[in-house]
């Protein structure tokens, strides 16, 4: 079992490592570059070219079945649920066979949305104390659920 961690703009990469750490599971921090290596024997960085997409590549090469996978990017996040792996978003939310369908198509709605209103200000909500704990709680459950 291994965590994997689409890492650009992740901002629990530290709850991450501390939950995988307490667990002594592999994880794998994926991006283009710019993330201080951390000192943790556990933690492997990978730094992939730069490119479109080319980190979800990576990781939707190797998560599989007992993998748990934390990413923000939808069309990743599907790939791993069909491959098996258990994902999860920034804020905690599960993403599963069961909503993965409703979750993309969520994403193609809003994107067409604000596609059609170039002057569309603002974005989604800031990432909060009560995020991370959530995600906290999840990962947890996510990790022991995997090892079963």
């Amino acid at each position: 079992m291994s965590i994997y961690v689409d890492a650009d703009a992740c901002p629990v990469k530290a709850e991450v490592e501390k939950v995988g750490t307490r667990h002594g599971l592999r994880m794998f921090i994926v991006s283009n570059g710019g993330l201080r290596p951390s000192q943790n024997p556990l933690v492997e960085t990978v730094i992939v070219p730069d490119g479109p997409d080319v980190a979800d590549m990576w990781i939707a090469e190797r998560a599989g079945p007992g993998d748990v996978v934390i990413t923000g990017d939808i069309p990743l996040a599907a790939r791993c649920v069909e491959s098996g792996a258990q994902v999860l978003k920034h804020n905690g939310e599960a993403l599963t066979a069961a909503n993965i369908g409703n979750v993309l198509a969520t994403r193609d709605l809003m994107a067409d949305l604000r596609a059609a209103d170039p002057f569309r200000q603002g974005g989604g909500k800031g990432f909060t104390k009560a995020d991370r704990s959530r995600f906290l709680d999840a990962l947890e459950r996510a990790v022991r659920a995997a090892a079963r």
